[in-house]
This record gives C-alpha cells, sequence and structure tokens, in this order.
C-alpha cells in the first residue's frame, strides 16, 4: 500500500526523498514547496478582477524571509501586527503603502513606531482609536468592525460576535465618528475579519455585505475619503486529504465577491481597494512537517509511536485539536498489515498528541514520518519548550532542489538572551 499518497502524487520533496533531506538537514524539519506557495498566492489574486481588488496576506500565519519575498514577487500585498512582523515585512521589500498595520491592544510605543513609518493602523476599539487619535491629530485611520458573523473550526479562532475580543461593534459607529471628528483624523479604512477556516463562501459574501452596509451609512464626506475596505480571511484549506475533503470552491467566492464589489462600487461611486486578508489559505499547504521514529510501544491496548515532533514544533493539534493528515517513508518495507497507532511527540506532557488511532503500517525507530499542511501556524507557533531548539526550515525551489531557509537552533541560541552566563 501507499502510505504517502499526497506527498508522493504533488512530488513534493521535488528531487529529494525524505531520507535524503533527513541526513542532510536533520529533523524535526519543515520542508516548504515554493510552486504550491506560487499556485495558492495566483489562485487567490485571481479570485475577481474588480479594480482595486487585492490580496494582503496575513503575515502572523508565517513569516519566514524567503517566503515573505515570494509572496510579494507573487503580488500580494501583507499586514503587520506587531513590530517584529513589521521589520520583517520590511527586509521583504515592503513598502509603507503595502503593508496594513492591523493589530489590537497596542501598547502607545508599538503605535508610535508604526505611525512613524507612515503605516495605515487599524484600530478595533474605541480606546485604541482614541489614543491614535491623540498620538496622531489630523492624521488617517482604519477602523476594524465586528460584523457579528464568526466562523471556525474552533471557538479559539472564531474572530467576530459578541464572544470574541475583536472589533469595535456597528451599534458604535456614532462613537466612532465622534472620535474620527475630535482628532480631526480621516477614516481612510475599514476592515473586519470572521474566523479561521471556513470552507463554505456564503458566510464569507454575508459578512463582506455586512461590512459594506456599514460603509454606505457612512456620511457622504467621510464615505469619499475611504481609501481601504477589507474583508478579512479566514479561507480553509482541507486538512482531511486522505479521506477526499472537498476544497473551498474558489470559483463560486469569487463569483459572488466580484458581484458584490461591482455593484456596490458603482452605487457609492467607490474607486479605493478591495482586500481579502488569507494567512492560512497562502501558505498552508506549500509545507510539510518531517520527523522520524524514536520508539514504539503498547501501553494497554493503546500502540504509541514516538516521533521527535513535540508539540513545540507544531502546536495546532494540541492548541486546538486540529487535524493533520500522517504520512510514513519507511526504512525499509513494513511487515505486517496496518493498524491503529497513536502518534506522540517528545515533549513531558500528556497532551503531546500529533495525531490518535491512525492506520499505519508497523514502523520502527528510524522511519519517517510527515506531517501534512504545516505552513500555516506551524513554525510561527513553535516554541523552545522543554529547551529543545526550534527546527530548521527547507525550500523545495520550483527546479526541484533543496535550499535551506533558516537553520536549525543551537544550543547556544538558547542562551543568547542570557546577561548571566559568567
Amino acid at each position: 500500500m501507499n502510505f504517502a499518497p499526497y506527498t508522493q502524487a504533488e512530488h513534493f520533496f521535488g528531487h529529494n526523498t525524505p531520507h535524503r533531506l533527513a541526513e542532510e538537514f536533520g529533523t524535526p524539519l519543515y520542508v516548504y514547496n515554493e510552486q504550491i506557495l506560487r499556485q495558492r498566492c495566483r489562485e487567490l489574486l485571481n479570485l475577481s478582477d474588480h479594480p482595486g481588488f487585492g490580496v494582503n496576506y496575513s503575515v502572523k500565519a508565517n513569516a519566514n524571509l524567503t517566503l515573505l519575498k515570494i509572496i510579494k514577487e507573487e503580488g500580494l500585498v501583507v499586514d503587520a501586527m506587531s513590530p517584529g512582523e513589521l521589520y520583517l515585512d520590511t527586509l521583504a521589500g515592503y513598502t509603507p503603502d503595502e503593508i496594513l498595520y492591523i493589530s489590537n491592544n497596542n501598547t502607545p510605543d508599538e503605535m508610535i513606531n508604526a505611525l512613524a513609518q507612515n503605516l495605515l493602523v487599524s484600530v478595533d476599539s474605541l480606546d485604541q482609536l482614541d489614543l491614535l487619535g491623540q498620538l496622531a491629530t489630523g492624521g488617517r485611520v482604519m477602523v476594524r468592525f465586528n460584523p457579528g458573523i464568526g466562523q471556525g473550526h474552533s471557538e479559539k479562532v472564531i474572530t467576530a460576535g459578541k464572544k470574541t475580543k475583536f472589533g469595535i461593534l456597528p451599534e458604535d459607529l456614532p462613537k466612532v465618528l465622534d472620535l474620527v471628528k475630535k482628532y480631526d483624523l480621516t477614516l481612510a479604512g475599514v476592515n473586519q475579519h470572521i474566523g479561521s477556516l471556513f470552507m463554505e463562501p456564503t458566510g464569507y459574501v454575508s459578512a463582506a455585505k455586512v461590512l459594506l452596509d456599514l460603509c454606505a451609512t457612512l456620511p457622504k464626506n467621510i464615505l469619499a475619503n475611504l481609501t481601504v475596505i477589507d474583508f478579512g480571511g479566514g479561507f480553509g484549506i482541507p486538512y482531511h486529504k486522505h479521506d477526499g475533503e472537498a476544497r473551498l470552491d474558489m470559483q463560486a467566492l469569487g463569483h459572488s465577491l466580484t458581484e458584490l464589489i461591482k455593484d456596490w462600487s458603482a452605487a457609492y461611486n467607490y474607486t479605493g481597494r478591495f482586500l481579502v486578508e488569507p494567512g492560512r489559505y497562502v501558505v498552508a499547504e506549500s509545507s510539510v512537517l518531517l520527523g522520524q521514529v524514536c520508539a514504539t510501544k503498547f501501553n494497554g491496548l493503546t500502540h504509541f509511536t514516538g516521533t521527535d515532533l513535540g508539540f513545540n514544533v507544531l502546536m495546532r493539534p494540541v492548541l486546538y485539536d486540529s487535524y493533520h493528515e500522517i504520512e510514513v517513508y519507511p526504512r525499509v518495507e513494513p511487515s505486517g498489515e496496518p493498524f491503529p497507532q497513536t502518534i506522540t511527540g517528545n515533549i513531558c506532557e500528556s497532551g503531546d498528541i500529533l495525531a490518535r488511532d491512525r492506520l499505519l503500517p508497523p514502523l520502527t525507530r528510524g522511519d519517517f514520518v510527515v506531517v501534512l499542511d504545516t505552513g500555516a501556524y506551524g513554525f510561527s507557533m513553535a516554541s523552545t519548550y522543554n529547551q529543545r531548539q526550534r527546527p530548521a526550515e527547507v525550500l523545495i525551489n520550483t527546479d526541484g532542489q533543496a535550499k535551506l531557509i533558516r537553520r536549525r537552533e543551537s544550543l547556544t541560541d538558547l542562551t543568547a538572551c542570557f546577561n548571566n552566563l559568567e
């Protein structure tokens, strides 16, 4: 049987094999495929041909500098939600007009830093709007509204509705306008975000309509200065690939969204930008996580296959109960029939489980395990818990060659910020 159907069908590793990559770069190892990354960028840009339509990559999904440069080459703009993300955006070659500062609960210093770099700053509370007004009287601002429609695979990733911390409720629009007037601000943009991993276009388009309806209620002099309308992201990808899970219908989403923004633009004489804000869809499928089997055992009726892929390397299964497909590359042909195995990491926590009861062939020490769809919120959430170093990252170029794009952390990296080593 083929226990790596996706990576083999996609020729994911180019001219390499997992065995060769592990020998050269070690494990755990994030492996990225440049061709898939570029393909996803192009799919998003092709959503709409409406003038001013664009794609705003949410950098928090993955901030590797090499990937950011590829994403820039493909024509996506970016956001930043911290001074660190802004720093990396700038290193990737993005200019202020290609960066939106979309954050929440900024300190005054963080906001000053963003304003000093001439960025359009999004605020998601009246308090932050008041702070920006004090710091940049007479300047520009973007306001994040909460459309009341939330979607996501976990409550922890739903970013709209009255149970989340994000955005200003539409009923508080008069208070927004009062602060805009008080500080002589130009309301240059509005944005929202409904959540993460939606797989049907209906809710997203409905939320976009809510935001446009809100914009339509703005006073004419305010609406005339609006230059950016950002509908947010959350575009899902099929994590259950082995079960044939359907992809998000990008054609249907693009058609509905284009019709909506064309009609609204004509009705309100809007000539500014419309943005979508995906992170996961851009990078998730461009990466797999490569690890190796370290030990196997039965505890009672449960068979545990222990690997070097602890949750310090991939947090999503522990944090969100997220599902990732597992593929395996044994060193030799497996002997015996597949049976249910629970894949664990090497962190000293009972919750350090990647996958439960997956039907896999008998595995032994040194076999290789591949976790699919780890490009989004994989390395970006990695840590040094248990003082395990963060892994290396490798890019499979379009010519099929492997290139190191982040070295593995060393033991001395663990002490780089200490001041008492003597």
